[in-house]
């Protein structure tokens, strides 16, 4: 059976060289030169970047138009949250990215928790006055990693801790048994968790549930000494209640890849604090040829009408 899809990314042309590069079999890439309007009536596969597609998916355009052929719309990015609201279309299957994630954020948590308990940026500052006075340095063994999240990409992280000698706990929906954490619990009990955490990383999907799920109440139940990543989604903090707590305790650290907003307010105090640290959503990229090569083995799953690799469910969210 043929099918025709449709590339609504920001980068068109080089997807449509590596698919080229692919060689699917009955798969048509219909023209994006002119308004993406007229081939969304034919095609019944999307690639698409999420907020690229939503135009695509609302009502109102529904109403005034052939109704979409859509039938399997694959996602650039891992995260679907644009694609998630209720008043959007949602009859066809949805996949994203994933399983590509893991080693790069991996790098981005360890490479700031390690500058940071090596004192880098101390030893800097020295370099420049050409001071030496070495400083007492804790290291990673030891220490509790709590990882809100324990799917690919947390799992990815908690093997990471555990080669540094770290204890990794993660907490999950259900506090079902994971590998590699060195414990598992739900959730709910996160305020049982974070007392005992030096350092918390959240990989949350944005979701009912976890929003501002560090808040005033769990965020002041942070060790002074805790550090604190975000690279999931950015409702998962409440970020007035995050200022506060990192006002009064200057010694906890905050890594920020991710906000409700983006990018966040220039107004916005946390660019301001010294204990803060923060990056545009760059922890970890998925690259184009990644995003091809999983389509493309989609691509030949959806041909055989076989089950897809990463569906996300839009009652969960992810």
């Amino acid at each position: 059976m043929s099918h025709k899809l449709l590339l609504l990314t920001n980068n068109n042309q080089h997807y449509r060289q590596l698919l080229a590069s692919k060689k699917l079999p009955n798969l048509t890439i219909l023209d994006d030169k002119h308004d993406p309007q007229q081939s969304v009536q034919h095609a019944d596969i999307w690639l698409a970047d999420p907020h690229l597609a939503v135009p695509y998916l609302t009502p109102p355009i529904q109403a005034t138009t052939n109704r979409t052929q859509l039938k399997w719309l694959q996602s650039t990015y891992s995260g679907v949250d644009a694609l998630m609201p209720p008043q959007l279309k949602h009859d066809y299957t949805l996949t994203n990215i994933r399983g590509v994630f893991g080693p790069l954020i991996s790098e981005y948590v360890f490479g700031y928790l390690l500058s940071h308990y090596r004192h880098h940026a101390l030893y800097q500052q020295q370099q420049v006055r050409q001071q030496w006075q070495p400083k007492s340095f804790s290291s990673l063994q030891g220490l509790n990693m709590l990882i809100l999240g324990t799917g690919s990409i947390a799992q990815h992280i908690a093997s990471t801790a555990r080669h540094f000698g770290m204890m990794a706990t993660g907490l999950n929906r259900r506090g079902s048994v994971v590998e590699p954490f060195n414990q598992l619990d739900s959730i709910d009990n996160i305020a049982t968790h974070l007392p005992a955490a030096d350092v918390v990383v959240s990989v949350l999907p944005n979701t009912v549930q976890t929003t501002h799920l560090l808040n005033n109440t769990t965020l002041a139940l942070l060790k002074s000494t805790a550090m604190l990543f975000n690279i999931g989604r950015g409702n998962a903090i409440e970020l007035g209640a995050l200022q506060h707590e990192l006002t009064q305790c200057p010694q906890r650290q905050a890594i920020l890849d991710v906000f409700d907003q983006e990018p966040l307010a220039t107004e916005h105090p946390l660019w301001r604090l010294p204990n803060v640290i923060i990056t545009p959503h760059i922890a970890a990229p998925s690259s184009p040829d990644q995003v091809v090569d999983i389509f493309s083995q989609n691509y030949l799953l959806w041909q055989q009408s076989l089950p897809l690799h990463f569906v996300v469910d839009p009652n969960q969210g992810y």
